[in-house]
Parts: structure tokens; sequence; C-alpha cells
């Protein structure tokens, strides 16, 4: 049996509403003679693909002429939705989460897990999808977005967020679903799915993060400081040299503080550090994000719990030792090799002990969804679940 990737006739992966079968050919999606792929195959079915943002595709297209076809990625995501249904799920008798509904109301649904914790979800969140394939489900965990209480850090744990996302599952009444993840999104996917593998049809997650002691202090303890000195002095000054031992736990002090300005000034601090290096080339609205005090607190205060607490998870390697639970579900992981919050070596790690999940390093990226790359491999690896699944 071939899979193949629709994609209309020389243009972007985009698939606008007005496509139809005549202007589109088929792209395989792992092809015998891809010339601009390295695949090296691990054993099981896993592939690992090097790619750029712009690739010449020329492999055993239905079409000859298609041969010298450049794949614009750039222009990869659907157009802006809306959601045909807005609520709220009360999960605890201290937590309510919003959640939101779009695309197609009877189609294959998927679950959008935001990064952070504590980022919260956006509506560019609902153009990875099609939307005239896929149920599109997001929601604000708790404490972040338009979830309440705001920056709540009160029985707001990893096992929480997963019990959440089952409670979501079981009200919407979805058999099963697809998930969808990246950064802190790919923890809680994994996460998830390993605790309920019978209820994922299919998994994609980006710029992988899985907790450990050796993430965290890459890029709070001073890894990622050798790649931007500028940024990081800026996030360290704000913590008194004596108390430079853990910056996280400094951080923690000031952002569980009884002052609001003393959390505030944290927050910022915390936040632009992490928006300043999300991007291959600095992103000034990303940066921005830090001057809005109300995402800003969530996103700090909440993220900070997680890391002061490791994750709540029992063991440093836990997730990697669980993959034998979902290793039968279909998965790509998509990877931006320059990606500084969550360096490659997680995505490289958690593909060596799971090889049948198939990897895509954008060479050309850093750890934003949005950049042009990345963007492109998360729409394709949706459309290759959408031909996986009929």
């Amino acid at each position: 049996m071939r899979f193949g990737l629709i994609i209309p006739h020389r243009h972007s992966y985009l698939l606008p509403s007005t496509f139809t079968p005549s202007s589109c050919f088929c792209v395989n999606f792992f092809p015998q003679n891809h010339n601009n792929n390295l695949n090296l195959p691990f054993p099981g079915k896993g592939k690992i693909s090097c790619c750029s943002k712009s690739e010449v595709l020329k492999s055993d297209l239905m079409e000859p002429e298609a041969e010298d076809l450049v794949v614009n990625k750039s222009r990869t995501l659907y157009s802006p939705i809306e959601p045909y249904s807005t609520r709220y799920l009360k999960v605890s008798d201290v937590h309510t989460l919003y959640f939101e509904q779009s695309g197609k109301p009877d189609g294959h649904p998927v679950v959008f897990l935001h990064g952070g914790p504590g980022g919260g979800t956006s509506p560019n969140n609902r153009r990875f999808f099609d939307p005239e394939f896929y149920r599109i489900i997001l929601f604000d965990q708790r404490g972040a977005g338009k979830s309440t209480p705001h920056a709540c850090l009160e029985e707001n744990t990893t096992w929480d967020l997963v019990n959440d996302i089952e409670k979501l599952r079981e009200h919407l009444k979805i058999p099963e679903w697809q998930v969808f993840g990246g950064s802190w999104g790919s923890t809680l996917a994994l996460a998830y799915s390993q605790s309920h593998p019978d209820k994922v049809t299919g998994l994609v997650l980006r710029g992988i993060f899985l907790l450990r002691k050796k993430e965290i202090d890459w890029f709070y303890e001073g890894g990622a400081a050798a790649i931007y000195p500028d940024a990081w002095e800026e996030f360290r000054d704000l913590i008194p040299e004596n108390e430079r031992g853990s910056l996280v736990d400094a951080y923690h002090k000031r952002l569980d503080s009884d002052d609001m300005e003393t959390q505030y000034a944290a927050a910022r601090a915390w936040t632009k550090w992490e928006m300043t290096t999300a991007y291959l080339l600095p992103n000034n609205d990303n940066i921005q994000k830090a001057e809005d005090d109300k995402f800003s607190l969530a996103f700090a205060r909440i993220e900070n719990h997680y890391f002061v607490n490791k994750g709540f998870f029992p063991s440093d390697s836990y997730l990697l030792d669980n993959v034998d639970k979902i290793r039968h579900i279909k998965t790509t992981i998509v990877q931006g090799r320059y990606d500084v919050c969550c360096p490659m070596m997680s995505a490289w790690d958690l593909h060596k002990t799971w090889p049948e999940a198939d990897l895509k390093i954008v060479d050309d990226a850093g750890h934003s969804a949005n950049e042009p790359g990345i963007a492109a491999e998360l729409v394709a690896a949706n459309e290759k679940m959408k031909a996986l699944m009929g």
C-alpha cells in the first residue's frame, strides 16, 4: 500500500478550501529516491529525515513534470478559522478549564496540548489541521489562558492534567483521538498516551522535552548562556549572586512571593528569557509577550512550579522508560536542529528508544512551532495521519 500527501500543484502544503483532486498530485511520504532527505532507517519502521524549510522533491511522483516541484514551506498553515463551540469544564473543586472545538464537528478528533506549562492556547493553533477533516479540540491547562483560577498552582500537577484530558475526552463522548503536542505539550502527550494508550490514534510531537534534570540545567542553569550570553545575563542578574547556585529555586522563591510586584518582575524576566530564545532568529513579537503581565505570570509561575517538582515524575527517565506502552502508536517527531529551549538531544534520545517513530529534523529552525520549516513538517505529519486513517 502506498500512502501519499495531497499537495496543491506547484504550491505549498496549504490545502485551501477550494482545492479539487484534479489540481493536486500525490507525494510519497517515504520515497525511495528522495534526493534531499537523508533517510537512515533504524530497526523498526521509523526513519530520520533532515529537511530545510524549502526543498525540491525529486522522487517517484505521480506526474513526471512534478520533478521540479519546489515546496514553499512558508505557506503551510490552513486559513484562520473560528471555533463552532467554546465552553468551560469544571475538573475539580478548584479548577475550571476553557475548551473549544473547531473544524468538522463529525471529523476525526484531535486534541492540541499547548506548551509551557502555563502557555495557554491561541487561535493560530487551529491552523495546523485540515478543518475539512479534523474535529479540532483546544483547551487551556490548569491556571493557563482562559482557564480559572489564573496562574493557580494548587492541584496542578502532570497527573492532574493527564486526568483532565481524559475528563475532556469523556465529556465530549470521543472514543479515541489523535494527540498533538509541542515542547511541554510533547511531555504531556507522552505522559497521557502512556497512561491511556488505547485512547490514542496517533501522535504528532514537536520540540521534545522529557523534563530531565540535564534539560532543565541546560536552559535554566547556564548551558544555553553559551549561545545567548546577552539575554542570559538579563535573566541571571535579577537574582543576587549568593542565590545563583540554583536559578530555578531562586526564581521559585520570587514567583511564589506574597508581593505581587516581586512576582511580576520575576515572571517578566523568566518569560523574556524563553521568548528570546524560542526562534532561530529572534522574533520581537514573541519577545513582547513577556510584557503582558497576565500571560507571563501564568507562564512563569506554572512552568517554574513544574520544574521545581521535576515534572511530578517518579524518575528522571520516566517517559523514556515507558515507551513500550506506546510503541504501537503511529508517531511523528518534528525537531528543530538549533532548538535552544528543548535541544535536539532529547528528540534523539527518544528516537533511539523508540525507533518506530519517524523523526523529522528541520535543519534551519529553532524551537517555535511557527518557524516555517517546523510548521510545514507539522502540517505534513497531520496529512500523513489522515492518510493512515483512511
